[in-house]
């Protein structure tokens, strides 16, 4: 025989705290979580203390004038880190205050917010099935590529001689990836159908070529850094990239100068609070941004006005990455909602079965391949060129 007792029966135990007791049990409570919250503390103020535990010999910085030439940039006297290190000491230098460790963070951090809004637009994005939206995943993995490449670049290029030229073609062959996904994006999202009929058959082309030249460029203006001039080599690097960038761009350049005429309404809209076309501002965003980028990777300011003050933080080459860094957020966001708002139009001008973001596809991987294949042999003449300085010696 059971004994069953019905919910109602059973009440809850309650403890009555008499008054008295009260405030004690606060202060109680009150100490126990300001002590957890000061190990909380403890443990952080320890982070720097396992970092040298773990790195205990961690060399110091040198000055201009304690490293070869080659590493030396304009205006920056101090905050070089050692040569022929072993590989653990460069990979920890992330967390070592030196002239590089700013442009490390900044397109470390940057890759960081790309792959978060790459998780998020996969939510709703199928970059699997639709081949529409493949344009979209290569803007994507070639911003992740680009920073990722600078990252590695600015992080470990203090090794050698050798190693600093290797990993900096490596840094030129990610922008060589990101101008070929911006102008994929910018082709196939932004492009009026007008301008579409005047470049159909030769804007990717064109574009192809151009991120293969603005990468062999940048590779021998490097090759050549401290055998030409300065201006010589700026404009080897610089003139194929900014050919580059105009021609990538040019289908928003041609949307943008359209727009005021072509979408009266639109203005009115937004006149009235009302955004009539929400990607145009991130591309007005973009372009602006990217020209910001681009005056200070071209102009060594503020760093000119200050030589030697801006060693490890205010350096043209930082404001340049987070300026490029805003403006890929911008470029990304942008061409997320094309690929949502003009669908109709792009369908027709490029087909409804995808074929041509399939070819793009394609040809994104085999511009990979050659731009690492210029890299490659702009390294083996680096190698050439060091063998033979060192049996001259």
């Amino acid at each position: 025989m059971h004994c069953c007792h019905s919910p109602e029966t059973i009440q809850p135990a309650t403890i009555t705290v008499p008054p008295s007791i009260r405030p004690s049990l606060m202060a109680t409570i009150v100490m126990e979580r300001i002590g957890r919250l000061f190990i909380n503390l403890q443990q952080v103020q320890a982070v720097p203390q396992m970092l040298t535990e773990v790195a205990p010999s961690m060399p110091g910085t040198l000055r201009d004038t304690e490293v070869p030439g080659f590493f030396r940039e304009r205006y920056i006297h101090a905050g070089y880190r050692p040569l022929h290190q072993g590989w653990r000491y460069y990979f920890l230098s992330l967390f070592q205050r030196h002239n590089e460790t700013i442009n490390v963070w900044t397109h470390l951090l940057g890759s960081l917010l790309v792959l978060v809004k790459f998780l998020q637009l996969a939510e709703t994005v199928d970059f699997i099935h639709d081949a529409h939206a493949w344009p979209l995943l290569i803007l994507l993995l070639s911003s992740l590529a680009y920073m990722a490449c600078s990252t590695v670049a600015h992080l470990l290029a203090a090794k050698s001689e050798f190693y600093h030229y290797c990993f900096f073609f490596l840094d030129y062959v990610g922008v060589a990836q990101y101008q070929y996904g911006s102008a994929v994006a910018h082709f196939y999202y932004a492009v009026e159908p007008d301008y579409h009929r005047w470049v159909s058959s030769v804007f990717m082309p064109t574009a192809t070529f151009l991120c293969c030249l603005s990468c062999l460029g940048c590779c021998y203006g490097k090759y050549r850094n401290h055998s030409l001039r300065v201006w010589v080599r700026k404009v080897g690097q610089v003139v194929p990239s900014a050919m580059a960038y105009a021609w990538d761009t040019s289908p928003v350049f041609h949307r943008l100068l359209l727009w005021p005429t072509s979408h009266s309404d639109d203005i009115t809209a937004v006149a009235s609070g009302v955004v009539g076309d929400p990607a145009i501002s991130f591309h007005v965003g973009q372009v602006a941004f990217f020209l910001s980028s681009a005056f200070f990777f071209t102009n060594p300011l503020p760093e000119r006005l200050f030589p030697g003050h801006c060693d490890f933080l205010g350096q043209g080459h930082q404001l340049f990455h987070i300026f490029l860094v805003i403006c890929t957020l911008c470029q990304i966001q942008a061409s997320h909602l094309d690929y949502l708002g003009r669908r109709p139009l792009y369908t027709q001008l490029h087909g409804e079965g995808g074929a041509a973001a399939t070819i793009y596809l394609v040809q994104y991987g085999a511009t990979q391949v050659v731009c690492i294949c210029i890299a490659v042999f702009m390294a083996r003449k680096v190698k050439r060129l060091l063998d033979c300085r060192d049996k001259s010696k």
